[in-house]
């Protein structure tokens, strides 16, 4: 079965293309008014489909069961209920009804879009559930364990639902397509003849979700005309890492031939640093792999270079874990929090919380909260100058908090409330945070900005390994960089959870942070 473009698997995994030479940091470029415009237009945040399709299954599975319960509860005396066999029917008949309208294709977002085409199947899923009911009661004999009532009703009353379900969920996806929720916004990465065919053969596909938002190149329009089959080309490439973060792509396509090897090598390594999809166009190709090679956008080939990280179900499990776990992490820091705040007061004039700029996911800025942890007029509100053993900026209890990262308590109101830090992620450094030799940390590593790709976090993989604390040296930022990439390549829920384990332990040892 050919895959769909977009599964979770990583890119760098699967190809190696983008192994060997490190990614280069690239900084912001401004957009040409065009550029600006679509990027303007472009503004509101997209839906999963994965997501959509898959709470739609969830959603009309917990349907069936609960007409099941209704209906037995209005039609069945509770003397001849039988909790056990009628749970395992009404549970056992939503499965089954999700099973077979999957198989019937229903969930896809066109089928889900139009209510009349959808019918059919839904209807054939739903008599062939209680067929199989009957003859499973019929071979067990266990028919007269059942009413006969509640089983007719019950078959008449969840059609209905599931196709009212089913109008209501169509209204909905079809107002999300109207206003381009439903769309992975992408980018085509080179013009020319190759842009054109892939243009063409996806506007030929009748059931694709991507919206492309225009061209970028290099290339002079001698070689790359200024319009490829009605799209315009936006800018060059340097200028597609802002328009990306800006616009909130979700897909680059390389239409550049898999032969220019170099040239798509260097195209890598200034892309790498986006949260996106990145796949190489094979439509022009005339080397040819395995059908299994590919993802597909209807019959249209790509070779997936690099995944978006944390995406879909995925996304859904780390935004639980935050609410719920940071939730009860907050509650339990209130206390603590409290005296800390006190301590402050009594310890220095001055606020309490230190609020400070810095990196978020995609490279937007964000307002992280602290425990006020120097004195007023001499807080760093830019970090340009690291803190260092005995630092004379530093209050008494200062040191105290700083060292038992208890000054960092706060951020779990940015986890809980403003949803732009994590519990766990690469940690998020100040907008211009410097090494100790006054170089910022971007001018020293390379893809530096591609930690980045995920929701930074009070606590990370670094910082459990005792990366903390001051960075006076280049080896030291290098060294945490590569951790947060580490992360990002094999982040997991349980992998989230074994950081918070060991994040207790990193504090008690307090290496290397004043």
């Amino acid at each position: 079965m050919n895959r769909e473009i977009g599964d979770g698997q990583s890119g760098q995994e699967r190809s190696g293309i983008a192994a060997g030479a490190a990614p280069a940091s690239v900084p912001e470029h401004p957009l040409s008014p065009a550029a600006e415009a679509v990027a303007n237009s472009l503004s509101s945040r997209s839906i999963s489909r994965v997501i959509v399709s898959g709470s739609v299954r969830v959603a009309e599975a917990i349907l069936v069961a609960i007409t099941g319960y209704l209906v037995l509860f209005v039609m069945v005396e509770p003397e001849h209920r039988l909790p056990w066999a009628y749970s395992i029917a009404t549970i056992g008949a939503g499965l089954l009804y999700v099973l077979l309208a999957q198989s019937g294709g229903t969930y896809r977002i066109a089928a889900l879009r139009r209510l009349g085409p959808s019918i059919g199947p839904t209807v054939m899923s739903w008599l062939v559930v209680f067929a199989v009911l009957a003859m499973s009661a019929f071979l067990t004999r266990t028919g007269e364990d059942f009413s006969r009532g509640w089983f007719l009703v019950w078959f008449l009353v969840g059609l209905v639902a599931i196709v009212a379900f089913r109008a209501v969920v169509s209204t909905r996806i079809r107002a999300w397509s109207r206003a381009g929720l439903l769309e992975r916004r992408a980018v085509i990465v080179g013009g020319g003849a190759p842009a054109e065919k892939l243009i063409l053969a996806l506007e030929a596909e009748p059931d694709q979700d991507i919206r492309i938002c225009g061209i970028f190149d290099d290339r002079k329009n001698d070689r790359s005309p200024p319009v490829v089959a009605g799209y315009p080309k936006l800018g060059t490439i340097a200028e597609l890492v802002t328009f990306a973060r800006r616009a909130r792509i979700d897909l680059l396509i390389v239409t550049i031939p898999i032969t220019a090897e170099r040239r798509v090598i260097e195209l890598l390594q200034q892309l790498w640093v986006l949260p996106v999809d990145i796949r190489l166009s094979m439509q022009s190709a005339s080397l040819r792999f395995r059908p299994h090679t590919y993802s597909f956008v209807g019959s249209v080939p790509f070779l997936d270079i690099a995944d978006k990280p944390i995406t879909d179900w995925a996304y859904v499990a780390k935004w639980l874990l935050d609410r719920i776990l940071g939730g009860l992490l907050l509650l339990f820091a209130l206390p603590i929090m409290a005296l800390i705040a006190l301590a402050i007061k009594l310890d220095s004039r001055g606020p309490i919380l230190f609020k400070q700029n810095r990196y978020g996911f995609n490279n937007e800025v964000i307002e992280v909260y602290k425990f006020r942890s120097m004195y007023t007029d001499q807080s760093d509100q830019k970090a340009i100058r690291q803190v260092t053993r005995d630092d004379p900026r530093v209050t008494r209890l200062g040191r105290f908090v700083r060292r038992t990262s208890l000054d960092e308590l706060p951020q779990l109101f940015n986890v809980v409330f403003r949803g732009n830090l994590s519990l766990v992620g690469p940690r998020p450094h100040a907008v211009e945070g410097r090494m100790a030799s006054s170089q910022l940390f971007e001018q020293v590593v390379d893809g530096y900005f591609a930690r980045h790709r995920v929701k930074p976090g009070i606590t990370g993989w670094a910082q459990v390994n005792g990366l903390r604390g001051e960075t006076d040296t280049e080896e030291k930022i290098q060294r945490r960089v590569e951790y947060d990439f580490y992360y990002i390549e094999n982040w997991s829920v349980l992998f989230d959870l074994y950081i918070l384990l060991l994040t207790p332990i990193a504090l008690v040892k307090g290496a290397n942070a004043y």
